[in-house]
Parts: structure tokens; C-alpha cells; sequence
């Protein structure tokens, strides 16, 4: 064999070598935004869990709030099934309207001494407001692996391939600048 025909051997093997690499990170990307929703959505579910019971906590003292306690649940419904159906952003819009139900519940409890003086309200509040704060966490995670994926998939010589093999971008999980707000308790006093 001439070296003109291994230096052509040694580029091709390079080439597919190099096209494996690029590949299987690929492929390593797309799995780490599933394993980032996965975990989103577990915490979703513990919610879903811990909302009925708080509600139905709030039921007992607060008779005159039946508003917002229908809002928390049918915020919750939404969510429940944007998470079901992988709308991500059919659920950052649910997520708004849960996050303003659940901080104008939060924020009338304040006018229900025995409630605030409940313990299962109490545990309820802190076990849900923990788990906001994951659900958020999980979301700047998930935002990271979105992100990534994004940036290598639109790069040269990584879009080729990514092409080739028909990889997706994914859709940020985003809230509205309401939905992460403050909640204003003086004005769901007034």
C-alpha cells in the first residue's frame, strides 16, 4: 500500500471516530434534558400531592375565601396536565397562576389566626414552600440542559449530524416576570 492510501485510511478512521464522538454527546445532551425534566416532575407530583391537603386544611377556617381556594385547585389541575402531556409551555403558564393562587392563600391565611396556629396548615405551608424552592432549582437545571443542547445542536460540525440523526431543540421552562414576583398582600387586603 502507498502512504497515500493509509494517510486516506487514517482520515476516514479519524472522521468516524470523530463523528462517534460528536454523536454520543449528542446523545448524552438530549438524555440529561429528560433526566432534568424527570426530576422537575417528580417534585410537580409531590405538589399535586400536598395541595389537596392543604386546601382542604384552609376549607375549615376559611369559609369566606372560596375563590381563591377553587384558583389553587384549578391551577393545579392545569399543571397536572401540561406535566402530563410534556407542554412545557402550556405548564410555565400554569405554573404562573398556581405560584399567584398559592401566595393569595398564603397571604389570607394571615388574617386566620387558628389557621396560621394549625399544625398540619403549618406543615403543609413549609413542606410546599420547600418544594417550590426545588421545583425552581430543578428548573434552572433543566433551563442549563436545554440550553446546552441548544448551543451544540446549532454549531458547526455538530449540526450535521444533529441534523442527520433529526436531534431536537428543547423549549425553555420559562415564568413570566408575574409568576415569580412578590405577592402584594396589602392589596389582597383591600
Amino acid at each position: 500500500m502507498e502512504i497515500g492510501s493509509f494517510v486516506s485510511l487514517g482520515i476516514l478512521i479519524a472522521t468516524l471516530i470523530y463523528g462517534i464522538v460528536i454523536y454520543n454527546s449528542l446523545v448524552n445532551l438530549k438524555h440529561g434534558i429528560t433526566k432534568a425534566w424527570a426530576n422537575i416532575d417528580v417534585l410537580l407530583k409531590q405538589r399535586h400531592d400536598e395541595l389537596p391537603k392543604l386546601v382542604d386544611t384552609c376549607k375549615r377556617y376559611m369559609r369566606h375565601e372560596q375563590e381563591t381556594l377553587e384558583q389553587v385547585m384549578r391551577a393545579r389541575a392545569a399543571v397536572s396536565a401540561a406535566g402530563a402531556k410534556g407542554d412545557i409551555g402550556a405548564l410555565g403558564s400554569a405554573e404562573n397562576q398556581l405560584r399567584l393562587g398559592l401566595g393569595s392563600l398564603f397571604a389570607l391565611a394571615e388574617a386566620y389566626p387558628e389557621l396560621k396556629a394549625n399544625e398540619t396548615f403549618r406543615h403543609l405551608q413549609q413542606r410546599i414552600s420547600g418544594l417550590e424552592e426545588s421545583i425552581a432549582h430543578r428548573r434552572e437545571f433543566y433551563n442549563e440542559s436545554v440550553n446546552l443542547n441548544n448551543v451544540r445542536i446549532e454549531q458547526f460540525p455538530d449540526l450535521i449530524l444533529a441534523r442527520m440523526f433529526g436531534f431536537r431543540p428543547g423549549e425553555l421552562l420559562e415564568f413570566s416576570a408575574e409568576g415569580v414576583a412578590d405577592v402584594n398582600v396589602g392589596q389582597l387586603f383591600s
